[in-house]
């Protein structure tokens, strides 16, 4: 697979393997970048996006719309790809492009919605007889850094907001899981002036300084982990940021919950795309009177999902990205288990495969509740009422997305008011995501919002325009 850089296509004689994780077959390679190409990218997208700027709300909406259809005829195809280079099960692939098709859409509708508004200076001191308003301009060039989990979705809604508001873009999708947001790329491409998207794949620790320093980048946008997010927000001076940066996202099960809905939610929250998902299910907290029964119906509903070849229909859980994550998850468990975990149910590890675990006999203090697990894993933590439930909830250094199942009002409404997350679910796990909401996080888990609308408010600059009509 190639690269785009001003509408051009570009290969490198150095190229990188991306590997099926299912079967370790090579799935595709791609190019090696290195700064140069970077540089090039950003200067493509400097060129072009002065010539996008010109372009009416309408043309560019239709531009979307076009890209729109096109990604509708591809998804299945572009899903299989999706299976093939992350072992995501292919009806998650299925769902995924589903998502995406729909974020193309509600960016082609937003972008005709960008509006300014009337000021009213005469409400200051010294604005009687002012007429002012406010335009929405784009601010230049946008870089989405973009992770494995989920390929197209998340880069899309970096590149199509961005180009909805006029902006050109560079996409730096994970080395791991390139070729789909690639075929993405090259689809959008083709309804816009040449520069636009801008591809690059290599390494981050290579290519990252250019991209988080070159003077001509004017927003970064970027999900991952915390360490490298934290690097970014140093190093980018007056550049906007958004940084989604995972989560630990708690489940409460109060006393006077629907158990079997909270079962379901939280085996669906805690194994979607083998737990690597950053608002995934990553802690469970239950109230001591319920705890067994919904253990008992935890376990039995775990025990239905099936593991193995993510391209079978049937199988709901397929193999880690790499060994590598494999193991890591792997020793999470083993030290929760050292410091007096008990495994109910799983545990075990094979290749790249890990087993739907659940965990009981946990406290807030240890390292796999304190830190995020990112694997099919399922602490339970029992507490003691409500107070205690949301302590331990926001315990957390994170706070993207929090569940609660209660049939009590009032207990629905003290969790959400407490809770310290960006969105709190009642009766939902936090494994859930509609692409027009905003979606983003407090605390390490992030800096602004994700979701069309929001991300499109935050990819424009702010002009005030005032005429002074006194006499």
């Amino acid at each position: 697979m190639k690269i785009i850089i001003n509408g051009k296509y570009h290969g490198k004689d150095e190229k990188i393997d991306v590997i099926n994780p299912y079967n370790q077959e090579i799935v595709d390679n791609v190019p090696k970048c290195d700064k140069s190409d970077v540089k090039e990218a950003i200067g493509s997208g400097k060129n072009s996006q002065k010539i996008l700027n010109e372009w009416s709300a309408y043309k560019v909406s239709n531009g979307l719309y076009s890209a729109y259809e096109d990604l509708k005829k591809e998804k299945k195809k572009i899903a299989k790809i999706i299976t093939k280079e992350t072992g995501k099960p292919i009806k998650d692939s299925l769902m995924e492009m589903e998502r995406s098709v729909e974020t193309l859409k509600l960016s082609a509708e937003e972008s005709k919605r960008i509006y300014g508004e009337v000021i009213p200076l005469d409400a200051g001191l010294g604005g009687k007889g002012f007429f002012a308003f406010t335009q929405k301009l784009s601010l230049g060039v946008v870089v989405g850094i973009t992770p494995f989990n989920y390929p197209v979705n998340l880069a899309i809604h970096k590149i199509a907001p961005a180009i909805a508001a006029k902006n050109s873009t560079i996409l730096k999708p994970s080395i791991k899981a390139p070729i789909s947001p690639l075929r993405l790329c090259e689809i959008i491409d083709s309804y816009f002036p040449d520069g636009v998207i801008n591809t690059i794949t290599g390494y981050g620790s290579e290519l990252s300084d250019e991209l988080v320093l070159n003077p001509n980048v004017d927003k970064i946008t970027f999900t991952g982990s915390v360490p490298v997010g934290v690097m970014i927000k140093n190093k980018a001076g007056m550049k906007k940021i958004s940084l989604e940066l995972g989560g630990n996202d708690p489940l409460i099960v109060l006393k006077d919950a629907n158990i079997e809905k909270a079962v379901k939610g939280a085996t669906l929250g805690s194994y979607l795309y083998s737990g690597q998902v950053c608002m995934g299910v990553k802690r469970i907290i239950v109230e001591n009177e319920i705890a067994d029964e919904f253990l008992d119906l935890f376990i039995k509903e775990t025990k239905k999902l099936k593991i193995g070849d993510p391209m079978n229909m049937e199988t709901d859980i397929g193999p880690l990205i790499n060994e590598k994550a494999a193991e890591a998850v792997e020793k999470s468990v083993d030290k929760a288990v050292e410091n007096g975990a008990v495994v109910i149910h799983g545990g075990k590890r094979k290749g790249n495969f890990f087993q739907p675990t659940i965990l009981d006999n946990l406290s807030e203090n240890m390292d796999i509740i304190a830190n995020e697990t990112f694997g099919p894993v399922s602490p339970i933590i029992r507490v003691d009422g409500i107070d205690e439930a949301i302590k331990i909830a926001n315990s957390s250094d994170y706070g993207l997305q929090a569940g609660v199942f209660t049939e009590n009002i009032n207990n629905a409404l003290k969790c959400a008011n407490e809770i310290e997350a960006g969105t709190v679910f009642v009766n939902k796990q936090s494994t859930f995501r509609t692409d027009n909401m905003p979606f983003g996080g407090f605390k390490l888990s992030g800096i602004g919002k994700e979701g069309v609308k929001y991300a499109v408010e935050d990819m424009v600059k702010t002009k005030l325009i005032g005429l002074n009509l006194r006499g």
